[in-house]
């Protein structure tokens, strides 16, 4: 569904760039042509920019964490680079591009499961699922359906996935989740205390795990469950273990213009850690991350710790 909606709306908007510039070429006039595509690209890196605006004033004056300016307009640039890649590319048009991959060899190799954020789907893994493929890892990523749903309706699309890769190869999987995926894995766990032997090791990458200030402007379920102190994140907190949460690697940035105040992608009894200088969707493919993820799965890549980034 997602994928669908994604699509419509990148048509729709190559469309009205491309007739805007049309008309104005055909009628003599350059400079209007080139002013409408412009804004385009203006408006959408202004967006972002009042992101990052509100998460730096989410910082107090003393915070050690607080990025410099400089971190800050790089992070932006990064985040105005990356997120059409995904927004307009690989979620609507290749979302299926990368299969599953089930495949088992002698001995057995320990499998992901990839899990993504709002308004997201599959496509956002694949850099990460072409790189496991030619590494030869068994890996399945998830589509979260419904899109704005609440996140407990995802914890049975968690489950399937996990029991799939434990099946085909015989081993608890490493768990991968950016953003609001993050909390879909922990509802899962938390729903069945006997689960945390089915999850070798869970990295959640910029997981709005306190919530975010930004969910505050959300209407739709999930978005309301996202909001800082919602009742449901209490609620969620009231289920866990120390066991489970003990099984979380949590990467966080001072610069994610998507889950602020900064702690809130912070998990107390995880292994948190930081990323300097990374925005929100820039994160899920940051090198650190592919590196402890293939760490967790004893695997020495050939390829060497490059990020999981590509064109895919």
């Amino acid at each position: 569904m997602l994928a669908r909606l994604q699509q419509l709306t990148t048509v729709a908007l190559a469309g009205a760039v491309v007739g805007w510039a049309t008309w104005f070429l055909a009628h003599g006039r350059p400079g209007l042509a080139i002013a409408g595509v412009a804004a385009v690209g203006l408006s959408y890196a202004a967006i972002l920019g009042i992101e990052f605006v509100l998460l730096y004033q989410s910082y107090d004056a003393g915070d050690l964490l607080r990025p410099r300016a400089r971190q800050l307009i790089g992070a932006w640039m990064a985040e105005v680079l990356c997120a059409p890649c995904v927004f307009l590319w690989r979620q609507p048009f290749r979302s299926g591009a990368e299969l599953d991959s089930l495949a088992t060899t002698t001995p057995a190799r320990r499998g992901v499961v990839f899990v993504h954020g709002f308004i997201c789907n599959r496509g956002l893994w694949n850099p990460w699922m072409a790189r496991f493929r030619r590494l030869g890892l068994p890996f399945l990523a998830v589509d979260l359906e419904p899109v704005f749903g609440s996140i407990d309706r995802y914890v049975a699309t968690v489950d399937s996935a996990v029991a799939t890769l434990e099946r085909a190869t015989g081993l608890a999987p490493v768990i991968v989740s950016h953003s609001m995926g993050g909390l879909a894995v922990r509802a899962w766990l938390a729903g069945n205390p006997g689960r945390e032997s089915r999850a070798h090791q869970i990295v959640t990458i910029g997981a709005p795990h306190a919530g975010t200030w930004l969910a505050c402007l959300g209407r739709t379920m999930n978005g309301r469950q996202m909001r800082l102190g919602s009742a449901w994140l209490q609620a969620l907190k009231a289920r866990e273990t120390l066991a489970g949460r003990e099984r979380f690697t949590c990467f966080f940035g001072h610069c994610d213009n998507i889950v602020f105040p900064t702690s809130s992608a912070t998990l107390a009894g995880a292994d948190n850690r930081h990323l300097p200088g990374t925005p929100h969707v820039k994160m899920a493919y940051h090198p650190a991350i592919v590196v402890e993820v293939l760490r967790l799965l004893d695997v020495d890549s050939p390829d060497g710790p490059a990020s999981a980034t590509g064109s895919g």
